[in-house]
């Protein structure tokens, strides 16, 4: 299997520099991290026994917990559905971020102290695995998928926070905006994942989208610990052109090995930090609302059918992954040619990214219930959103490379709870009156919080160097010398 493995790195990086070879991975990692979310959503809409369905009634079911019925499609595809009502829909969404918010914060911080090659790839495979079990957790009962999805959160939660560590260590910092757009792949995977995983559901049955997406990841994780390593230092067949490069591209503390304590109180003190965290949850709260409701959205207001619903959802995510290409080699040339500085850059591109969406919100809660304008304006304002890649997202790396990825969990840490709080709150507006008039509310809120976000950063945000990323290593501790051993003071006469 090692030799394997050895056989197909040096086949695939033989042409590349190992930082093409990273951005690739990483790239490829976060479509599949969102694949591996993001398939439930568009699943779930086949999952659930629709009282109104036409084309049920071939077989009958029924267990004391979950009242599970086989249903017959229109092309002639017989699968299981199940009795849950709106509130355990929107509790099965939401349930993910109770493992995800648990270990942002230890991710990030893990990362930086026994490398993100690790962190990044072991959750992944786990991550993978357990896709495979869901269509057989969700067969064993309603607490088992649930439990099944806390867990994938958790699993899951570490990998955001876990990158910016390694972009610190082989990334330059003129180049970052650009690397962190890979992270919005995730958008790219979702896009990908929605329409594919509609055709498959619509012609193998909802069981299908799970399996696809659960082998995909186990491949992509052999893959990764075959041609990703934490540093150029640590790379066995980098060539020595691109270490000597790296070498004196990045900052020399960020390639020291070991680790330093982290300044706990200088960054909870830190106003940058905390523009960080809170446009970042703002932001994100924006996001998952869309991400989780929208099939359910255009299913129960827009009136769609699967194989519409998974194509249009994956709209947004397409154009979100090409603004997010776009604006951050925009912001990389600004800064490099010193026409913004960065902390300008960042600011413009955060206050475009996180602001105007919330201006879009106000109009879709006008025009929302026409499915053309709500179909352009989710995807405009999605869209627009991909911008965060050259604002705040990789902003960590700007003010402490050191801790990047702890400052990037304590704000995803936040942001999972946005993630939970969106679908409960969705869950509670529509579980009773599913109407455009409780959609308009939703609206509202979403756009309320996307202009609070963009006006913390622009008033907080910074991107300087904080004298905190180094800190000064603690004076060595002076043994006392014996007082008759002190060579100024006179002995004294016993």
């Amino acid at each position: 299997m090692a030799k394997t493995e050895k056989s197909f790195a040096r086949n695939f990086t033989g042409c590349l520099t190992c930082v093409q070879v990273l951005n690739i991975m990483v790239l490829l990692g976060f479509m599949l991290n969102y694949a591996l979310r993001v398939n439930l959503t568009i699943a779930i809409v086949e999952m659930i026994y629709d009282e109104a369905d036409n084309h049920t009634t071939v077989a009958h079911l029924t267990n004391l917990t979950d009242h599970v019925n086989v249903t017959q499609h229109p092309e002639h595809i017989e699968q299981t559905r199940y009795h849950w009502d709106t509130k355990q829909k929107n509790h099965l969404l939401g349930c993910f971020f109770w493992g995800y918010v648990l270990t942002e914060l230890p991710g990030g911080r893990l990362a930086e102290i026994i490398g993100a090659r690790r962190v990044f790839g072991y959750s992944t495979l786990l991550a993978s695995v357990l896709t495979l079990l869901s269509p057989a957790a969700a067969t064993a009962g309603f607490g088992w998928i649930v439990a099944l999805r806390v867990a994938l959160g958790f699993l899951l939660g570490v990998t955001w926070p876990a990158i910016l560590p390694m972009a610190s260590k082989w990334i330059p910092p003129m180049d970052r905006s650009k690397f962190m757009s890979n992270m919005m792949a995730s958008s790219l995977g979702a896009a990908i994942t929605m329409p594919v995983c509609g055709f498959l559901i619509a012609h193998f049955g909802w069981e299908s989208a799970f399996y696809f997406t659960g082998i995909i990841g186990v491949m992509w994780s052999v893959a990764w610990f075959a041609v990703v390593y934490d540093s150029p230092a640590q790379h066995p067949r980098i060539s020595d052109a691109e270490r000597n490069y790296l070498l004196k591209a990045l900052p020399q503390d960020n390639n020291t090995k070991g680790h330093m304590p982290a300044p706990w109180r200088a960054m909870l003190r830190s106003a940058p930090v905390w523009a960080i965290i809170i446009t970042h949850g703002a932001s994100v709260f924006g996001y998952f609302t869309v991400v989780n409701q929208l099939p359910s959205y255009i299913e129960s207001i827009l009136h769609f059918n699967i194989k519409h619903n998974g194509l249009l959802s994956s709209l947004p995510y397409l154009g979100k992954y090409l603004c997010a290409l776009a604006s951050s080699v925009l912001a990389d040339s600004l800064r490099r040619s010193g026409r913004l500085s960065t902390t300008a850059a960042r600011k413009l591109f955060t206050g475009f990214a996180v602001g105007l969406p919330g201006v879009m919100m106000i109009v879709q809660a006008f025009l929302g219930h026409d499915r053309v304008w709500s179909i352009a304006i989710f995807t405009l304002a999605l869209t627009i959103n991909g911008a965060v890649t050259a604002g705040y997202l990789g902003n960590g790396l700007d003010i402490a490379p050191n801790f990047s990825g702890t400052i990037f969990g304590m704000a995803n840490t936040l942001s999972s709870f946005g993630g939970w709080l969106s679908t409960f709150m969705v869950g509670e507006l529509t579980h009773e009156n599913n109407t455009y008039e409780q959609w308009q509310i939703v609206f509202y809120i979403l756009a309320g919080t996307y202009l609070l976000g963009a006006l913390c950063f622009v008033t907080l945000g910074s991107g300087d160097l904080q004298p905190w990323n180094s800190p000064a290593p603690p004076a060595p501790r002076q043994e006392e010398e014996p007082l008759n051993e002190h060579p100024h003071l006179p002995q004294q006469k016993v």
